[in-house]
């Protein structure tokens, strides 16, 4: 799905890193950038040698250079700033698929932008990989395949039975199941041809917040919920700006255990969430969530048939899965070893997703009212928020203070 989007299928998704602290020697940000080189963000996708497999990575695709601001950046602008810098081109299929930028602040400190296409790592993989090259920790080594073609072959080979026989029994689950026949009729589909309409990106509005993280756990604990619900229940407060009815919520889950590699670990969720629900009610709501099947492709139609059809076809079948009004993304606490590069001590550490290039009629059509994303760096949460919609700062400021919350906004 990500890697159709750099095609122009779809809403392109690029992930960005944003570490803002003290002064950063030039030295030591080299040193950085050196390790993110030989690590495992430089990969490029190749395409299969056999019709039928799935492409495969190509390691140590050569760099972008570190992208130094020509002057500083005044304190208040870091988040225009960032929003510049995601969106210079990332394309793993071209070549190195991140980039490192930095600038000074007027104010003194250093603010830092890794982006990283969403096909190479989601933002968990991001932190981490960014975190072991601050570490100097050895990068994790992906030898190529040495005979390519006989291995494409057997994937490709997998793929199709595999893909095939569950093909098969889901046509059979339409003729007995009708309720699958509704599912597949009510499965978005788009015009099946790229996004080439008007390149201008149109206005979203980005917003980036630092909280108490203390505050933000007791806020949590007082209304009977964790800190993802209570997430869940501010982003859907901002989103919503007092009109009723549910919306629809995206919840990535994290499925990687240890991976050697940064890679795409969640799987997406769906809970509804109502204007005004207590984080304890959003919190039963995920609970029950994630018991049931993550969100698939319709009708039992298995995703990897998506691999094998082309990109007009796959975005016809599935324009932008997991889509929904609001997606909240908790990232958790990131790596310890990022409150510090070189001599310089970080106050904040933000992730979240960003879609350059997007066409004025791809934003149009977009379901997504507003992305969440919550990480944590020692004693606060950082809150990144991207809106569709008008007035994200206002609306943002009135649903924590309902709550008895305030941020520091970047």
């Amino acid at each position: 799905m990500f890697l159709r989007t750099h095609r122009g299928f779809g809403t392109p998704v690029v992930m960005q890193g944003l570490w803002r602290g003290g002064d950063i020697e030039p030295s030591d940000l080299v040193r950085v950038h050196a390790a993110l080189s030989q690590g495992p963000l430089s990969r490029t996708v190749i395409r299969p040698s056999v019709p039928g497999a799935r492409p495969r990575w190509q390691p140590g695709a050569a760099p972008w250079p570190i992208e130094w601001a020509p002057s500083t950046v005044p304190s208040d602008a870091v988040v225009a700033w960032a929003d510049t810098v995601a969106a210079r081109p990332v394309d793993p299929e071209s070549g190195a698929g991140w980039r490192l930028a930095a600038a000074r602040l007027d104010g003194g400190g250093t603010v830092l932008s890794l982006v990283c296409s969403h096909v190479v790592a989601d933002a968990r993989g991001l932190a981490t990989v960014l975190a072991a090259a601050v570490a100097g920790a050895p990068a994790p080594s992906e030898d190529p395949p040495s005979h390519r073609v006989r291995d494409d072959a057997a994937d490709a080979a997998r793929m199709v039975i595999g893909v095939g026989a569950r093909t098969v029994r889901a046509v059979a689950g339409l003729v007995r199941h009708p309720s699958r026949r509704a599912e597949l009729r009510s499965a978005p589909v788009s015009a099946g041809h790229p996004d080439r309409g008007d390149r201008h990106s149109p206005a979203t509005e980005s917003l980036i917040t630092d909280i108490d993280a203390d505050r933000w756990d007791a806020e949590a604990a007082r209304a009977g919920g964790t800190p993802n619900s209570l997430l869940v229940a501010v982003a859907v407060g901002i989103a919503a700006s007092g009109a009723p009815g549910p919306r629809g919520v995206g919840v990535p889950v994290d499925r990687r255990h240890d991976p050697p590699m940064p890679g795409n670990a969640v799987d997406m969720v769906e809970v509804a969430v109502r204007p005004g629900d207590s984080p304890a009610a959003v919190r039963d709501l995920l609970r029950a969530a994630y018991t049931r099947p993550p969100m698939s492709s319709p009708a039992g139609f298995p995703p990897e048939l998506l691999q094998l059809v082309p990109d007009a076809v796959a975005y016809r079948l599935a324009p932008d899965p997991g889509e929904r009004d609001v997606l909240c993304s908790n990232i958790g606490a990131v790596p310890a070893a990022l409150a510090t590069i070189g001599g310089a001590r970080a106050d904040a550490v933000a992730t979240r997703a960003v879609h350059p290039g997007i066409t004025a009629d791809r934003m149009a059509a977009s379901r997504n009212r507003l992305s969440a994303y919550l990480c944590r760096l020692g004693d606060r949460y950082t809150l990144a928020l991207v809106s569709k919609d008008p007035g994200l700062r206002e609306r943002a400021a009135t649903e924590l203070a309902r709550r008895g919350l305030t941020g520091r906004q970047w």
